[in-house]
């Protein structure tokens, strides 16, 4: 009797074990995920991947993934083999072709990447993933036209995507050569000043290779006299995450403007489509003004929130001054209704001569709406009111009401 149950187990356990041991392919697969995300063991992962397709060869899923490990290591060419294999067996998968396009938009091969995208739309017009692909690989190769105009599709496929809404945003100001630009500035006050304060401002737009430049001239009537004001502005690009904004500006009109005015900042394109500043602004009066200033700026669907802040140091004392502002986005990147509360002055605002006096010392509160539209793309128009609550001397506060509009034309 304990021979025959000898015999038994020694058929039973072999065959356990064994079983034990055998994976399929999708237990492959699954294993080899997890040491390429879990892990980050790429090495283990392409073995398992490949042990995985030797049990099921038309497995597409598990190739595009071996095509996609190789391409993190950096073997690009056996990545290309992979990706070639299911290209000749006429994949239609929407992965494969995201996966292949990355790896050569990645290498620096911009054309073949559009090549490979626009067959991939062919099969998958609606894909989110594959348009967002192929308006970063025409913005790294300077087509930004051809980068708004997918863009535009994919946000009518789906308005509430933000990193499209982001990208659309950065590359706004590049799609067009020449922009002209008119905007009105009315501003009332109940008991700091009698008269009423009237801005208007054209300006002139030329984008170059190297980024925007923008040429100011504003006229105003403050304190009921006269003044005018010129300013250059610009946006050089450093790379695809950075760049600068750089401008100067001078008056002959000292009160109604700064004589001097001028300010550096330096942009990030951050990853989750976030983007911060920091930067500085200097006025001078008849004394210097230092500001400095940074924020942060998150789009998340349709809409876009941003917190700034200014931070002016004395011999007294330090001012601050914050805004946060929310944009709704109806349509592109220039439709939008905006909200924005804060305290403090800032230098970008109508306003700022008033940093003239000590107004570390004062409070002011400020609420403001605005909405802007496009009419055929070329055509922008805006509309805005801000209200201010203003400690003008100590213990005295009075009100502010601003109201704009704005036209600019793009060529």
């Amino acid at each position: 009797m304990k021979r025959y149950i000898g015999l038994i187990l020694l058929l039973v356990f072999p065959i356990t074990f064994y079983s034990q041991e055998t994976k399929n392919s999708d237990e492959l697969f699954s294993m080899a995920r997890n040491k390429a995300f879990e892990e980050k063991d790429y090495s283990a992962s392409i073995i398992l991947a490949k042990q995985a397709l030797e049990l099921s060869p038309d497995y597409v899923d598990i190739s595009v993934f071996l095509g996609r490990l190789y391409t993190w290591k950096d073997e690009i060419e056996e990545a290309r083999k992979v990706f070639e294999s299911l290209d000749e067996r006429n994949v239609q998968d929407e992965d494969f072709f995201m996966a292949y396009a990355s790896l050569e938009y990645w290498n620096d091969q911009p054309e073949k990447a559009l090549f490979i995208l626009d067959k991939g739309l062919t099969n998958h017009p609606k894909s989110e993933d594959l348009l967002l692909l192929k308006a970063k690989v025409s913005s790294g190769s300077n087509a930004y036209e051809e980068a708004e105009n997918t863009l535009t599709a994919l946000l009518n496929i789906n308005p509430q995507n933000a990193e499209a809404r982001a990208l659309l945003a950065r590359i706004k100001e590049l799609t067009a050569k020449n922009s002209i630009g008119i905007t009105y500035n009315f501003s009332h006050f109940d008991k700091q000043f009698d008269d009423n304060w009237h801005i208007a401002t054209v300006s002139y737009k030329r984008t170059t290779p190297l980024g925007s430049v923008i040429l100011k001239g504003n006229f105003a009537n403050k304190f009921n006299e006269n003044g005018t004001q010129i300013e250059l502005e610009a946006y050089p690009s450093i790379s695809k995450t950075f760049y600068l904004y750089a401008g100067v500006g001078y008056s002959d009109d000292v009160g109604i403007f700064s004589k001097y005015r001028s300010g550096v900042s330096l942009y990030a394109n951050l990853p989750r489509s976030f983007e911060g500043e920091i930067g500085f602004r200097y006025l001078y009066f008849s004394s210097d003004i230092w500001m400095y200033t940074a924020s942060i700026g998150k789009y998340y669907k349709d809409f876009w929130f941003n917190l700034r802040t200014y931070i002016t140091p004395s011999n007294e004392n330090i001012s601050h001054s914050y805004t946060g502002t929310v944009r709704y986005y109806t349509k592109g990147a220039n439709d939008y209704f905006a909200f924005q509360i804060g305290t403090g002055i800032s230098p970008e605002e109508v306003i700022n001569n008033l940093l003239i006096n000590d107004t570390y010392k004062l409070k002011t509160y400020k609420i403001g709406a605005d909405y802007n539209f496009t009419i055929n793309k070329t055509n922008a128009f805006s509309v805005s009111a801000t209200y201010y609550n203003q400690e003008f001397k100590p213990n005295q506060k009075g009100s502010q009401y601003d109201f704009s509009i704005g036209y600019s034309k793009t060529f």
